[in-house]
């Protein structure tokens, strides 16, 4: 609990000091607006219209300007969400927000219930997509299909953070500390690990370290602390059609092995994107709407 209060109380003191003028802020390049949760505030944004719906969360340190290219790709056919996670971007945590499976789902269906969208795809990334998985869980009516990106089963994430995630990170206090003094350079050094060399990171940089600089937040340590503590097999049993989209030149992932999900959810089809790092989604935004918008034809 102190360190979770201890996040909150860092993020809500750069925000105030950030989030005086009116208006939209620097970074802010897509229009959005802040949606009361039982979780606390949330950073969304909706396309809005009459249609099937797709529900992104973007995979800390990208915000929701990162799926600039892909949202106008998919409007034209489907409503588009895209929300800051509690602790990520401008979605500003709570002092009792430990960002655990529970909480991270609640999260996720009080957006669901405050925009009205009684049935979606999840479309989400890494950590987050074992949010996603959590709520299809408790809530699988309201969900028609998931569709991963370089979520793998939670036990190998265990190793994985051990590899990626620095020591400091990973020890209470002292990586909500470590972490929020260097959240920029964190940010800089993974785009470095995740994207492969032939992927231009400069985009991803700017939009990252524009959204830290105006007030913008990035609790990757709590994240990693918390999940880390998670019963490896709390997510069996999901029956929800799921896709895996894996990007082969992901260095952190360099040793996962994505089929590794499969003991979690055995029916989970895995989509090999040979070209692509840690964030396929955004790299090849093209492809993957096409895989998106076939799979929700699929599944409707």
């Amino acid at each position: 609990m102190i360190a979770a209060a201890l996040d909150s109380f860092l993020t809500h003191v750069s925000a105030r000091k950030h989030h005086g003028a009116q208006g939209p802020r620097p970074d802010e390049t897509l229009p959005t607006k802040i949606v009361d949760t039982r979780n606390g505030p949330i950073r969304v944004y909706d396309s809005g219209a009459d249609k099937p719906c797709v529900v992104f969360v973007p995979d800390g340190p990208n915000v929701i300007e990162h799926y600039d290219a892909l949202i106008p790709l998919l409007s034209q056919y489907l409503r588009v969400v895209c929300f800051d996670m509690p602790g990520f971007g401008h979605s500003l945590p709570q002092a009792n927000y430990r960002h655990s499976l529970d909480q991270g789902a609640q999260a996720v269906l009080g957006v669901l219930d405050h925009l009205g969208i009684d049935k979606t795809v999840l479309a989400f990334s890494c950590a987050n997509g074992f949010y996603a998985l959590r709520v299809a869980q408790i809530a699988p009516a309201r969900i028609t299909s998931l569709v991963l990106s370089q979520t793998p089963a939670l036990a190998s994430m265990r190793p994985w953070g051990k590899r990626c995630v620095p020591l400091p990170l990973r020890i209470p206090i002292i990586g909500q500390l470590f972490g929020w003094a260097m959240r920029s350079k964190i940010a800089q050094v993974w785009y470095g690990v995740a994207l492969p060399i032939t992927t231009p990171r400069k985009p991803y940089e700017e939009k990252a370290q524009a959204s830290l600089a105006n007030g913008g937040c990035f609790c990757l340590a709590s994240v990693c602390q918390n999940l880390s503590r998670e019963n490896v097999d709390t997510l069996r049993g999901v029956s929800t059609p799921c896709t895996l989209v894996w990007g082969a030149k992901d260095h952190s992932h360099k040793h996962t092995d994505p089929l590794s999900l499969q003991q979690t959810v055995p029916h989970a089809q895995i989509v090999h994107f040979e070209d692509c790092g840690h964030f396929p989604d955004l790299e090849q935004p093209e492809r993957y709407a096409q895989l998106l918008l076939e799979n929700l034809a699929r599944n409707a």
